[in-house]
């Protein structure tokens, strides 16, 4: 099984994301992991890393993909 990893924090537009997009993703092929970047602080750099520059975003197969628009990473680093 692929992963996947739904990078977020928590606001109301990385909600609404995480209610309608990743979950219409095929999970018999995703493996999901849901990662809240202000609970998760010390997974920023992952994120960053994945390419990542705005939150809520999935990243699968090593590509980040961009929903909508929450919060810039500067915003989320705070």
């Amino acid at each position: 099984m692929k992963k996947a990893v739904f990078y977020h924090a928590g606001c109301p537009v990385c909600v609404e994301a995480e209610e309608s997009v990743a979950k219409a993703i095929d999970g018999g092929v995703y493996k999901i992991e849901y990662v809240h970047l202000g609970e998760a602080r010390d997974r920023i750099a992952e994120a960053e890393g994945a390419g990542v520059k705005s939150v809520p975003a999935i990243v699968m197969e090593g590509q980040p993909f961009h929903i909508n628009f929450g919060a810039s990473m500067e915003d989320v680093k705070g």
